[in-house]
């Protein structure tokens, strides 16, 4: 399935193993590719911090300056109506040559549309199990 119908509804592992890759080390503006996963008033709550379009995108600057790779593993991915859950793991290689891996839950709410617009996650860091993310 090309990213152009991937929508979380359609496919909520396909959607989190590619948004990583594509705002992160796409050629489209962030914004191009959050608008086609998100809904306009998308809000991302991260560990208790809440995180409006503005600051997820002020966050994918800074991660395409300072990542050279990631991946993403997903262990769970469940659609139910308009709720999403998931529970997976990304790993970023960055320039300086740290890894950084993360376990992530996420629980969701979609727009009728299949975008997201609403996310909750809980994360924690996790030991990098491999040395790193494979590059772009």
């Amino acid at each position: 399935m090309s990213s152009a119908h991937l929508t979380p509804a359609t496919d909520l592992a396909g959607y989190l193993t590619r948004y990583a890759e594509e705002i992160t080390f796409g050629d489209e503006e962030p914004g191009t590719v959050m608008d086609r996963y998100h809904t306009p008033d998308y809000e991302l709550v991260n560990d208790g911090i809440l995180l409006d379009r503005q600051r997820l995108l002020d966050h994918v600057h800074s991660g395409r300056r300072r990542a050279a790779a990631v991946r993403v593993e997903v262990d769970e991915a469940l659609v139910s109506g308009d709720r999403v859950a998931a529970r997976y793991r990304l790993t970023a290689s960055m320039r300086r040559g740290n890894v950084i891996s993360t376990e992530i839950h996420m629980f969701g709410r979609l727009a009728d549309d299949g975008r997201l617009r609403r996310a909750t996650q809980l994360t924690r860091t996790i030991p990098a199990s491999d040395g790193g993310a494979t590059g772009p």
